[in-house]
């Protein structure tokens, strides 16, 4: 049986820790990668991105009744990203690579 090749996208990854706030007001988390969403659960993942580290990561949380506490950032050489929502339900939650971890 023949392999497939690998898309383009799919030979780095990342770590993407999503931090839990206190009170989640029943959110849940959503990634996005270049504008792409998809549905996350708290704790640690690993994301595929692109070699060229220009793939734009986005963090945003959800409920029922609205959207709140959105982030983005360029990925760039961070191996590890870590994502903090805003106390309440209003403004922008914080994307931060974390220090001292290389990709390369």
């Amino acid at each position: 049986m023949d392999t497939t090749l690998p898309s383009g996208t799919t030979k780095r990854r990342i770590e993407l820790r999503l931090a839990r706030p206190l009170l989640t007001w029943f959110a849940r988390p959503t990634v996005t990668i270049d504008g792409v969403g998809h549905p996350a659960q708290w704790g640690t993942g690993t994301w595929a991105v692109a070699d060229d580290g220009r793939t734009a990561i986005g963090v945003y949380l959800f409920n029922r009744a609205w959207r709140f506490g959105a982030a983005t950032l360029s990925v760039g050489d961070a191996a590890v990203l870590e994502y903090h929502a805003g106390l309440f339900p209003l403004g922008a939650g914080r994307l931060t690579p974390v220090p001292g971890r290389d990709s390369r």
